[in-house]
């Protein structure tokens, strides 16, 4: 498996270079022996496709003779645009575009019915680019549009009953999209870095920005250089900021342990009326109040 997957990036690499000579604009060509070369079977048995970070500048059409990939990865190359025949991979259960230079999605998209988890993270989708087709994706779990230039959702994202996970960070929303209010099975979102404004109580309109959600639908591993240098850098301030936070509490139970010790002498040395459920006052829940009023 290891040699195989040499021989690809040597391929790929070779086909890059080649792309450099001529002018560098067409990027690199996958044929379909590189294609093939680059399948592997996953630990789930899923057959994956990874041409991630291979310089790709046009979606291959020789992917159309793959059609029982199940798994595709294209992410961190330099695709524009997505051709409307992706529609006809309708195998694919996990689509990873994240970190290319996407600015339309084609309609054709939502033909991919099979689809559980869509990575769009780091491109240059506007409201406008972002298909409402998008809400056909009924099998749809895991959508992250964060890192695009959006100030606004297609509303057919409603659509999207079994979707748990929508990542929106790093966009332009200045409201909390209509849409996600009626998802029923969403338990994560993340809206952080957004201008979006909120509504007080009283009514008042409010300059506080409204951050929800901490979810990272990215592996780290699977993050561009500059950020996996950022994940680095805020974990490094998490963890100085907790050692400033909890720097004192050396032993955090001792007070509880205590005022345990405390109750519990003097619940051993109540009278024996305290026993006797009679002697409480009628209606009286409160336990230690009732204590107290035996000890005075």
């Amino acid at each position: 498996m290891l040699q195989k997957r040499l021989t690809i990036n040597l391929c790929l690499y070779s086909s890059m270079a080649k792309g450099k000579r001529s002018g560098g604009a067409k990027g690199t060509k996958i044929t379909l022996k590189m294609a093939k070369n680059a399948l592997r079977v996953t630990a789930d048995g899923k057959l994956r496709l990874d041409l991630s970070n291979v310089g790709i500048a046009t979606f291959p059409k020789c992917l159309l003779k793959l059609r029982n990939v199940e798994e595709l990865d294209l992410s961190r190359n330099i695709l524009k645009t997505i051709p409307e025949f992706i529609g006809q991979l309708t195998g694919l259960r996990w689509l990873d575009l994240h970190s290319n230079q996407i600015e339309q999605l084609p309609e054709s998209i939502g033909l991919l019915g099979s689809l559980v988890h869509l990575n769009l993270c780091n491109n240059n989708l506007d409201s406008a680019g972002l298909s409402p087709q998008i809400g056909n994706l009924r099998n749809l779990q895991v959508l992250n549009l964060g890192m695009n230039r959006l100030n606004a959702l297609p509303p057919t994202l409603a659509a999207l009953t079994n979707l748990t996970e929508l990542g929106l960070f790093d966009n332009l929303l200045t409201q909390v999209p209509e849409c996600i209010h009626v998802l029923p099975n969403l338990t994560k979102l993340n809206t952080k870095r957004n201008p979006v404004a909120y509504t007080q109580q009283d009514g008042k309109d409010s300059d506080s920005l409204k951050m929800t959600g901490s979810l990272h639908l990215l592996r780290e591993g699977d993050l561009c250089n500059p950020c996996q240098e950022r994940c680095r850098k805020k974990k490094m301030l998490d963890r100085s900021q907790r050692k400033i936070n909890f720097s004192g509490l050396i032993s955090p139970n001792s007070v509880a342990r205590g005022i345990q010790e405390n109750w519990r002498q003097k619940t051993t040395t109540s009278p024996p009326s305290f026993h006797r459920e009679h002697d409480r006052p009628a209606g009286d829940t409160n336990t230690l109040s009732f204590i107290n009023n035996l000890n005075t």
